[in-house]
């Protein structure tokens, strides 16, 4: 007979092992300590040096009044019911108690069941001290119980609006983040562990890291987020070989070389975020979208954006449609002789795509084939937490900071995006880089995600107000060029993808704006989020699935319920859905044979530093 496996239980407090937080040399810990009082006092005389204006809506002090007033509001309805109140506490405190009789008897050599536990993929409590020493088990816990409680409160607080409710959870989400004990050195077993072993130099190594961001840093704070010294653009990343064979003031335009000896007659354009450089989509041969397409016989064009600075300030969204997208488009079909091409937008490239389409729509022109759409939104109602940055007291400080510059810093909006995710992408570097005192590692995404652009100021005023603020393009008031525009005139077979888990742009924002097209339109849901669900190139690691439906339905809810659902990549169906839009085949394309070429891919402009 097959013996059970043996119940796994938490180690006793005698099994702990305490000479992981013994100083070999208590000496030098002294020293280092000294070292680190000395050059902390440095570090925050050089802050107070350069701390920005102690007014306005992106400032410290009125995002924590913020922040005060708005839970005092979210606290209103449950003082108003004492009873439900105490109900609630009650709950908590009954946790607590739980925890600390578990803890104790943990600490006697007792065993005791877990009160709470991380969420799977939560890699702050990775550690097995976490688990192992009643200590870090106690803070680890009572931190879980506590901000589970305060979500719970938030989810059952009634009368609050859905942008009260958002705002909430957003700071909610924020200090959360920000309390976890794996954030504090004396509360996180790796932080303590590093700083006793290495007699403090680890901290003096983590001032000396933060004491670097801080020089390469602007108004604020650039927290670290890979070795960029191990990469760059044309070297070992944005490698694809091509040619720049158009240019102005706003892009280049990048033809790529072809893989194939005949392609389809109908190239494909695409049009990335100018708030991002395009070579998110060109990262390494084995994760380049662009690599991929021109292997399945695509003849590929991309738009490389140029890193505004003042001079361009004056530059509206309707210039980068019609010295972006139309003129790059005009470019394509005169260099490769066809009457349509077939465009992809991703983000705010698709957002501006979408624009574009509605106002070609509305003139009666059609130089697309098809219209792809990759995480991208023409319906602004459920875009998300970014929601919660735009209104007029905000939008009224950015336009007077831009005003001044003629350009939005792109370390804002990285900044921004950044805190959509704050336990991923801010605090595991202030734990890596200043407390444990080590360097981030190579990763040519974060390599990406550090490289921002500057936003013009014409162009991300009416961005921000007329698509996120008065979400004018969905409801059919928006006006480009003297054209009313209605996305229901746009009748070409479009692809729309969006990502399971996207904040930037949510796959039910998306969906919503799908439904907003009056063509056929191909529905489809990746997984992961904004950059993880797009980039996901098929291989041996099958790391995302993706899901497909052709039933019409009302709802994203109803979609994904009758969805099918697939290992892996979508790239696959994507260039099976594009080859039945792209023509028959031709003899492949030099770049550059009618237009000329004007310098090697990836060219000149994505290489321009903020």
């Amino acid at each position: 007979m097959q013996k059970a496996a043996p119940e796994t239980k938490k180690p006793v407090a005698s099994e702990i092992d305490l000479g992981a937080y013994y100083i070999p040399d208590p000496e030098e810990f002294g020293r280092n300590f000294l070292r680190l009082m000395e050059e902390g006092q440095k570090v925050l005389q050089g802050l107070l040096e350069r701390a920005g204006p102690t007014t306005g809506p992106y400032s410290t002090a009125s995002e924590m009044s913020d922040a005060a007033s708005l839970f005092s509001e979210v606290v209103q309805p449950w003082l108003a019911d004492p009873a439900k109140l105490v109900e609630a506490q009650g709950q908590l405190f009954g946790n607590y108690m739980q925890l600390w009789m578990g803890i104790t008897r943990r600490s006697l050599g007792g065993e005791a069941v877990a009160v709470a536990e991380p969420e799977p993929g939560d890699n702050r409590f990775n550690d097995p001290e976490w688990s192992r020493n009643p200590y870090f088990d106690f803070w680890k816990q009572a931190y879980l119980i506590t901000t589970r409680w305060l979500d719970d409160m938030l989810a059952r607080t009634d009368g609050l609006d859905e942008r009260t409710r958002m705002r909430a959870a957003f700071y909610l989400k924020q200090l959360a983040s920000a309390f976890s004990p794996s954030n504090f050195p004396l509360t996180n077993p790796v932080v303590l562990r590093e700083t006793f072993q290495s007699s403090g130099k680890s901290l003096v190594a983590g001032m000396a890291n933060l004491v670097q961001d801080l020089e390469q840093s602007g108004d604020l704070l650039h927290i670290s987020q890979t070795d960029v010294s191990a990469f760059e653009v044309g070297r070992n990343i944005a490698t694809s070989p091509g040619k720049v064979v158009f240019q102005n003031d706003l892009l280049q335009l990048i033809q790529y070389a072809p893989s194939t000896e005949q392609v389809y007659e109908r190239p494909l354009m695409i049009v990335p975020p100018w708030i991002n450089k395009f070579y998110i989509l060109d990262l390494g041969p084995q994760k380049s979208f662009i690599r991929y397409a021109t292997s399945k016989g695509f003849t590929v064009f991309v738009v490389s954006w140029v890193n505004p600075d003042g001079r361009l300030a004056h530059k509206t969204f309707e210039d980068y449609m019609t010295e972006g997208i139309l003129a790059a488009t005009d470019a394509v079909k005169r260099e490769t002789g066809t009457d349509k091409i077939n465009v992809i937008g991703y983000c705010v490239g698709g957002t501006l795509l979408g624009t574009t389409l509605a106002y070609l729509a509305a003139r009666g022109e059609d130089p697309f084939a098809s219209a792809t759409f990759f995480a991208a939104q023409v319906d602004f109602s459920k875009a998300g937490d970014l929601l919660i940055f735009i209104d007029d007291a905000q939008l009224k400080y950015l336009e007077e900071m831009m005003a001044e510059r003629g350009y939005l810093d792109g370390a804002r909006m990285a900044t921004v995006f950044n805190m959509l995710r704050p336990k991923d992408l801010i605090w595991p570097y202030i734990v890596n880089n200043y407390m444990l005192g080590k360097k981030p590692f190579p990763f040519d995404l974060l390599f990406w995600n550090q490289d921002s652009t500057r936003l013009p100021a014409a162009n991300h005023k009416f961005y921000l107000r007329e698509f996120y603020h008065e979400n004018k393009l969905a409801k059919g008031q928006m006006t480009i060029g003297n054209v009313r525009l209605d996305l229901g005139k746009v009748k070409l077979p479009i692809y729309e993808l969006c990502a399971k888990e996207d904040h930037i742009a949510p796959a039910k924002s998306v969906f919503i704006g799908s439904k907003l097209f009056g063509g056929p339109v191909t529905y489809v849901l990746a997984g992961s989020g904004h950059i993880a669900g797009v980039i996901n190139p098929p291989g041996e690691k099958m790391k995302y699935q993706h899901w497909t439906n052709d039933k019409r339905v009302a709802t994203l809810e109803a979609w994904f319920d009758s969805a099918e659902e697939h290992p892996g990549s979508w790239w696959p169906h994507y260039a099976d859905w594009l080859a039945q839009h792209s023509g028959d085949k031709v003899a492949a394309r030099t770049p550059g044979k009618t237009l000329g070429v004007i310098e090697d891919a990836p060219g000149s402009y994505v290489k321009v530093k903020s």
